[in-house]
């Protein structure tokens, strides 16, 4: 009975080594979006939304662990709340567009505020593009992908 066990258990954990390798390789080639934003709420809704898309998703509540966080993981993209605590959204976008580390990483901003004027200081802040809360996924999803797209990596990235 030992024998004819064994063969069984090999046909059985192959697949699974598969499935494993499989999801390592996808894992390589997953978009990195940086998300900062203060409220967990959003955060939730925001993390399980891009998730779902299969981006590899980090968050940050704070500008300044943002901007440390935008250094390090180099993501892909930074979706930027603008009433983040202590430091403004405007400002960690400047301070990003500033450093030649950071610069190339598209920001979108997030803002509550569908003010006149808002875009505008978007784009003075160097924002790549701009969406109000309640976000309209279907049209974050398609400023991601075109951004994403646009800044692509050179031949020999992912």
């Amino acid at each position: 009975a030992k024998t004819s066990a064994s063969p069984s258990a090999a046909i059985s954990i192959q697949p699974a080594a598969a499935q494993i390798r499989r999801s390592s390789s996808h894992h390589s080639h997953m978009r990195k979006i940086l998300v900062i934003e203060d409220t967990e709420n959003n955060q939730i809704i925001i993390g399980r939304r891009l998730k779902s898309k299969g981006y590899d998703v980090h968050l940050r509540a704070n500008a300044e662990e943002g901007i440390l966080a935008a250094r390090e993981l180099r993501p892909h993209l930074i979706l930027m709340d603008i009433g983040l605590p202590t430091m403004d959204g405007w400002d960690a976008t400047r301070i990003l567009k500033d450093d030649d580390a950071t610069r190339n990483i598209p920001v979108i901003a997030l803002t509550a505020h569908a003010m006149a004027g808002d875009r505008e200081k978007a784009l003075e802040a160097r924002c790549d593009e701009y969406e109000t809360k309640p976000i309209d996924f279907t049209s974050l999803f398609g400023k991601i992908e075109t951004l994403i797209a646009r800044h692509a990596p050179e031949p020999g990235g992912t």
